[in-house]
This record gives structure tokens, C-alpha cells and sequence, in this order.
């Protein structure tokens, strides 16, 4: 059987397909250029592994406190290696990214300190951590205040407010990389490192800390290499390569990470407690893989770009702009939009795939949010799955695909989906 025969068996019109084909041959350029940047990643991945001499005893089980993990510990000072920092915290404790962020904020910032965004307002879920939204154990709760200074129309950084919002008071300054819910750009490692230049010329002393969320090995640059003092992010996004089952990581400086050990144990244990509890193959393997696999990603959101593009849609980035992350944004302009979208990544999936993706309320979110994601891992959005909240401009949200070939099913199904809502035409 043919692979087109295999497509059309799974749905995927000759239509379709042949809309597909003609996309993909503009893309040839664009995915030669990815794939450079995978392979330099993958080698520096590979010597973080060989600098740390990473042998067999690493991927030992270690229970109850997990005091003298070898594993655990060469596997943090591979992560320091990979991001070019001073010390990494690594765990299977740290159950998601928005808890990686909590950590590294709770742990840097005290009572009478101020927390500063200077890329407008953060993602939705940390707005409970911080406490713009009240709730239980904020931030704000425990006496850090909280400014920001919005983008410019442009979706640029406006200097002048954020010289203007940094204070006496300000100790931390969190820099959102991807765009999170909205449709503003993310943003390059070397508008980050711009960024971060200015706000320690205003003041030398503050935190800069960046959520690293879906940016992973994306460039070949960090935002550590370029003045971040804290990088932090999810396994089950970029840097667990679709194996890590669960996890986050915080790398940056010493002093900082000590700090994050402490919070997440208790004060005089921090990271020498902590088992590894027998998953520490899927971290070194799925990082080892990260880079490859964050390449696939990267051509699908790509393709999806370049296919709604042509079909009249808004998307972010656009098909032809260079790649900060892997999430893309199709502006579908209505609700029956978002979920025919979702629909057709759904019907993709090799798990899941005959479930119906319906918005409904979501923790941590205001509006109802439609997710569609057939994955191994409960959540992981390294592998294929497409959001959003069901609000105006009713943006979809598309990212991962542990390949490139499912990446490309996926977006082939979700224009068989538009097609077959009457929504799109070919």
C-alpha cells in the first residue's frame, strides 16, 4: 500500500494532500536551515553527556531520600553543561513547568521584594502564582508585589516603561520567551540578551529569569548564554525529547539553584534529598534525543504556517519568519474554527485518536479551553496537540510532533476537518 493510499485510509482526502504537496516544495529551504541547527545542537548535547563522563551506573533506581544519587546529580551537571551555567536542578519532584517557575520565584524572592515582567502580562496560569488573580498561596500573599510594563503595539519591548518600573524594590525581572495565550511574537535569545543588558545597566544587582517553556533547541544560542541568571523549564516540553514521563528543570546561577533546592525539600536538605525513582534513562535518552526531536517540531509548525497562510488565515510567526519556538498560532475567527482544528490533530493521534475534543473549563484558566492531544505522555506538548481559549481572536495554539511526519498528518487533518465543516475551501 502506498503511503498516499495510507493517508487517504486515514481520512485525508486527495485534495488535501495534493494542497500539502504544493506547500511543502516552498518549504525545502527553510527545513535544510532547521535541520543545521539540530545538528549543532545534537553535538553539543552529546559533549555535555562525554564531559560529564555519563556511564551505565547513571541510570540506577534510587528510592526513599535518594541521598548520594549519582545519577541525579551527574544528570544536573549535564543539564549546566548543555545551558553553560553554573549549577542545574533537575527533578521527577518538579511536576510541570508552571511549578519550575513557582520554585524559582518562591526561592529568589522574599517578603518587600518586587517581582517585574517586562513583556506585558504573563501566561495565564502564573497569574495565580503571582497573585493578579487571588489565590491560595500566591506570591502576593507572602508580601511580593508585582509590576509590568506592556509590549508596544509592535510587539517590541518598550525600554522607556521598563527603565521606569525598575526600582529600589525590584529584585527579579521574569521574561516570558514564548508567547504563551497571545498573539504577540516571541521572542529571538538575541532580543532576550538585549533585554536582559538593559535591565541590569538599570540595576546590576537584579535576577534576570527566563521561562525557557518550548524554546529549547530551537537556536543554537540559551537565553543563559546571553546574561539570563536563571533558565527555566518542563520535560515534558522540548528538552525531554517525548520520553521524560514527568519533571522540570532550573539551571543558572549557583547561588540561585541552591536556593530552588531548599524550596523544593526543605531548608538544610535542598538537593541532597530527592529520589530518582527509576526514570532516569527517559531524561538522558529524551534529552539526547531533544534536539531532533524539537526539529520536527519545528518544521510542523512551519508547514501549518505556510498551509493557513495561503488559506487567508493570520498565523504567528508567519511561514517565512525565523523560528523562536515551536508553538504556532492560526487566528481561526470563530469557535466552530477552533474546534474543527482540533478536531483534525486529534483524529492524528496514535493514542486517543477516536476521542472528540470539546472546550470545557481547565484549571488555571478564565475562559473554557478546547486541547487536543493523543499523547504517551499525559500533557506533553513536545508531542503533537493543538489549544487555545475560547475567546476572540479564537487563536488556536499548534505545537510539538515527536516527528516531522507526524506533525505533518496532523496539520493534513486538521485542513480535512476545516474542509469538511464547510469552513475552508481548496
Amino acid at each position: 500500500m502506498s503511503t498516499n493510499s495510507m493517508y487517504a485510509q486515514m481520512g485525508v482526502s486527495d485534495k488535501v494532500l495534493a494542497f500539502g504537496e504544493k506547500v511543502l516544495e516552498e518549504l525545502r529551504g527553510q527545513f535544510s536551515r532547521i535541520d543545521a541547527i539540530a545538528e549543532h545542537n545534537q553535538a553539543k548535547v552529546i559533549a555535555a553527556m562525554q564531559e560529564n563522563n555519563l556511564a551505565a551506573r547513571h541510570f540506577n533506581l534510587s528510592t526513599g531520600y535518594g541521598y548520594d544519587d549519582e545519577g541525579r546529580d551527574n544528570l544536573e551537571n549535564v543539564y549546566a553543561s548543555v545551558f553553560h551555567t553554573e549549577a542545574a536542578l533537575v527533578r521527577p519532584q518538579i511536576t510541570c513547568g508552571t511549578h519550575a517557575l513557582t520554585l524559582a520565584l518562591s526561592a529568589n524572592l522574599l517578603p518587600g521584594d518586587e517581582l517585574l515582567s517586562p513583556v506585558g502580562a504573563p501566561y495565564d496560569t502564573l497569574e495565580g502564582v503571582i497573585g493578579i488573580r487571588p489565590t491560595v498561596g500566591s506570591l502576593a500573599e507572602y508580601g511580593v508585589t508585582y509590576r509590568q510594563a506592556d509590549l508596544l503595539p509592535d510587539g517590541t519591548f518598550d525600554y522607556e516603561a521598563i527603565g521606569k518600573a525598575i526600582n529600589e524594590k525590584t529584585k527579579l525581572i521574569t521574561i516570558q520567551r514564548s508567547k504563551g495565550y497571545a498573539t504577540r511574537p516571541s521572542f529571538s535569545v538575541a532580543q532576550i540578551g538585549e533585554l536582559i543588558a538593559f535591565c541590569k545597566q538599570c540595576k546590576p544587582d537584579v535576577i534576570c529569569m527566563v521561562d525557557n517553556c518550548y524554546g529549547e533547541f530551537v537556536e543554537e544560542l540559551e537565553p543563559s548564554d546571553v546574561g539570563a541568571d536563571m533558565v527555566v523549564g518542563s520535560l515534558i516540553k522540548n528538552p525531554g525529547g517525548g520520553l521524560a514521563p514527568t519533571g522540570g528543570y532550573i539551571a543558572g546561577r549557583k547561588d540561585l539553584i541552591e536556593r530552588c533546592g531548599y524550596r523544593l525539600t526543605a531548608p538544610g536538605l535542598g538537593r541532597e534529598v530527592g529520589s530518582n525513582q527509576g526514570i532516569l534513562t527517559s531524561f538522558y535518552q529524551g534529552l539526547f534525543l531533544a534536539p531532533t526531536v524539537v526539529s520536527g517540531a519545528v518544521k510542523g509548525a512551519v508547514f501549518a504556517a505556510a498551509c493557513y497562510e495561503k488559506l487567508g488565515f493570520r498565523v504567528i510567526p508567519a511561514s517565512s519568519e525565523i523560528r523562536r519556538d515551536i508553538i504556532q498560532a492560526v487566528e481561526l475567527g470563530s469557535a466552530e474554527g477552533m474546534v474543527a482544528f482540533c478536531k483534525g490533530i486529534q483524529a492524528a493521534a496514535p493514542v486517543d485518536s477516536y476521542v472528540t475534543p470539546i472546550p470545557a473549563p481547565m484549571p488555571g484558566y478564565e475562559s473554557d479551553v478546547i486541547m487536543a492531544a493523543g499523547a504517551f505522555v499525559q500533557g506533553s506538548s513536545i508531542e503533537l496537540s493543538a489549544d487555545g481559549p475560547i475567546r476572540p481572536p479564537y487563536a488556536v495554539y499548534f505545537q510539538g510532533g515527536l516527528t516531522w511526519y507526524h506533525a505533518k498528518l496532523g496539520i493534513l487533518m486538521s485542513l480535512q476537518k476545516m474542509l469538511e465543516a464547510g469552513l475552508i475551501e481548496l
